[in-house]
């Protein structure tokens, strides 16, 4: 894998351990040239509110914390610059992390950003929207939200694709997910696995219509699942073995597939809905951000654009 030559990691303000680095670190050991950017974008409410002071005065105290922070991370750094990694710092003012990294994705081309995740709070993600989400949504290139899980040689690897759809760009989204998925067994050392799951038989549907019969229903489905996966296996020649076709939600299965696999690694697409559908349904990327133990990287589709992009913010 040599793609990913400019990463961006998003660090942690809480803790000097800053695992999205290290991930960063990982991957540059193991290809050449790769250029990391440490980024963090700060704010504190209580220096805007200094009504006494002058605005001179605010933004010297604002400089004078970001030069704080500066200091600190690079004191993280430099073991790793030390050792001979091209790694750049920047630090921020900003009252929303989220737009302020995404800004820096436009602004330097980085082709992975890279962020340490946790739980969220349940009730609270969907009132705040945590950044994770917000990546997960907008970001241009592809993210990858890191857990404590390590990255062990002999490892796996998980691609999760969807193949209920029929649609082309669903069918590119499966291939790159899959693509991505063997670069990265390589690059690991690992064995890919793609997984994919099936909707069960919908309860209603066998109230509603006495004549229906939904074992030969759940069948129908089911083999229409079995023969895409046979199709897409053959395409990118992995064993029937390293393939799983089971039945229920991509939230529940995703996670569960996972863990039975001691997976270090799971890939997936996000289609970057936005909205109130987002709000209420979410993206199954967001939904199993929090049941994963292990890292996740999230794609988004050939030829999307970003709700803040600046070639649209500009328009």
């Amino acid at each position: 894998m040599t793609k990913y030559k400019n990463i961006l990691v998003v660090a942690d303000p809480a803790q000097d351990h800053q695992p999205a680095l290290s991930r960063a670190i990982h991957l540059a050991r193991k290809c050449e040239n790769v250029k990391i950017t440490l980024f963090l974008a700060i704010y504190d409410f209580s220096y805007e509110m200094t009504s006494m002071l002058s605005a001179d005065e605010r933004q010297a105290m604002r400089r004078g914390v970001v030069m704080q922070r500066e200091a600190w991370l690079q004191d993280i750094i430099r073991p790793y610059v030390d050792d001979g990694f091209d790694i750049e710092l920047i630090v921020v003012w900003h009252n929303r992390p989220y737009e302020a990294i995404i800004a820096e994705v436009f602004s330097k081309h980085h082709d992975l950003l890279i962020k340490a995740t946790h739980d969220h709070d349940k009730i609270g993600s969907v009132i705040f929207t945590p950044t994770d989400w917000h990546l997960l949504r907008k970001c241009p290139c592809p993210v990858l939200l890191v857990k404590e899980h390590s990255w062990p040689e002999n490892g796996k690897v998980m691609a999760c694709v969807n193949l209920a759809s029929e649609d082309e760009t669903h069918d590119k989204l499966n291939d790159a997910i899959v693509e991505e998925g063997i670069s990265f067994a390589e690059l690991l050392n690992a064995e890919v696995n793609i997984v994919n799951a099936y909707p069960a038989t919908p309860v209603n549907i066998t109230i509603e219509l006495p004549e229906f019969d939904p074992a030969t229903y759940t069948d129908a489905v089911r083999g229409h699942h079995l023969k895409a996966m046979k199709a897409l296996r053959h395409k990118h020649g992995l064993p029937e073995e390293q393939t799983h076709v089971l039945e229920g939600l991509p939230e529940d299965i995703i996670p569960q597939v996972a863990e039975d696999l001691d997976a270090e690694l799971v890939i997936l697409g996000t289609t970057g809905r936005t909205g109130l559908s987002a709000v209420f349904i979410g993206n199954t990327a967001e939904h199993t951000i929090d049941s994963l133990n292990c890292d996740l990287l999230a794609l988004k589709p050939e030829g999307y654009i970003s709700p803040l992009s600046p070639n649209l913010t500009d328009s």
